[in-house]
């Protein structure tokens, strides 16, 4: 099992604190630094010192670390334009020497949007946008060098882009869809995706996800094509300690209202991580994003190194 580190630097978070945060991430041997793409807290509590932008940070800390993946969980297209996210994401993987990913859904927070003046349509149009987006962006990361791209759809049109930057990874850095979307989001994963991710559900759950995105791959012949299989990841709250108390002190903050559907995190021992870790891996999870609340809780990301990467596969 892979292991990465999830963050959400919009519940308060500078771009010191998340600095600090992705060097203790690589220098305990998680696989990777990830954060949410969002501009405004989901509950009452204003975020404090405010929302930093998603790929403004991740091209900062390209430079700043060298051997962590780094990446969105996840990109919201109604943010950005393609061509121009196209762009950002290829420069930030030259700038990291080919270590990002792009997680990207459809977005759904309105009250952030509302918030900023940015656009938000309909879920059927947000769906039809992200379709498009996803369209672009594997256009012009797979167009060859000195050749221009094109595309013509109802939201979007481009005219003979240049595709460049080029990225470092080839065709193009792994895109992640994720979700718990029983038509729609299979579908994207199984035409778009490297990695399949469904986040904070029970065991369950994510089973069941598992199976519709696989049946989504037969149906688009993604299977028989023999391109390479979807990687199925898993995301998990976490809130471990070595005693109770400190377990139950790090998942304070899970109490706390907030627009985000129900999640089952794991909260208790190591070992109860270890555990929730190995039932995902026996319904085909081969990747974990393990989402950490606290930026200054260091010692939470030592003790899950410590205790938990050493038990697991594939970590080192």
């Amino acid at each position: 099992m892979r292991v990465t580190v999830f963050t959400e630097p919009h519940r308060g978070a500078s771009y010191d604190d998340q600095l600090r945060f992705a060097r203790q991430v690589e220098e305990t041997g998680f696989e990777g630094f990830f954060r949410a793409d969002h501009y405004r807290s989901m509950g009452d509590e204003p975020g404090l010192p405010g929302p930093t932008d998603a790929w403004l940070t991740l091209a900062a800390l390209a430079r700043e670390t060298s051997r962590i993946r780094l990446g969105t969980l996840v990109t919201s297209a109604t943010f950005r334009l393609p061509g121009p996210l196209a762009m950002q994401v290829a420069q930030v993987d030259q700038m990291s020497g080919g270590r990002v990913e792009l997680g990207i859904g459809a977005g759904w927070y309105e009250r952030e949007h509302s918030a900023y003046g940015i656009p938000f349509p309909p879920i059927g149009e947000r769906f039809d946008r992200l379709t498009e987006q996803l369209q672009v962006i594997t256009g012009l990361w797979g167009t060859p060098s000195g050749e221009t791209y094109s595309f013509k759809g109802e939201h979007y049109q481009l005219v003979d882009a240049p595709a460049l930057p080029e990225p470092v990874q080839r065709p193009g850095p792994p895109l992640i869809i994720g979700g718990r979307g029983p038509k729609r989001t299979p579908e994207l994963a199984a035409r778009y995706a490297d990695e399949f991710n469904v986040p904070f559900k029970g065991v369950a759950e994510t089973a069941d996800a598992y199976q519709r995105v696989r049946e989504a791959c037969d149906r688009v012949g993604r299977t028989a094509s023999g391109r390479t299989p979807l990687v199925l990841s898993t995301g998990i709250v976490v809130a471990v300690g070595r005693t109770d108390a400190e377990a139950q002190r790090r998942a304070a903050p899970l109490h706390v209202k907030s627009a985000l559907p129900p999640e089952d995190p794991v909260v208790g021992s190591p070992a109860q991580l270890v555990d929730r870790l190995g039932e995902f891996a026996a319904i085909g999870a081969t990747r974990a994003h393990l989402r950490l609340i606290d930026f200054a809780d260091l010692d939470h990301l030592e003790l899950i190194a410590t205790e938990v990467l050493p038990q697991l596969d594939g970590t080192r």
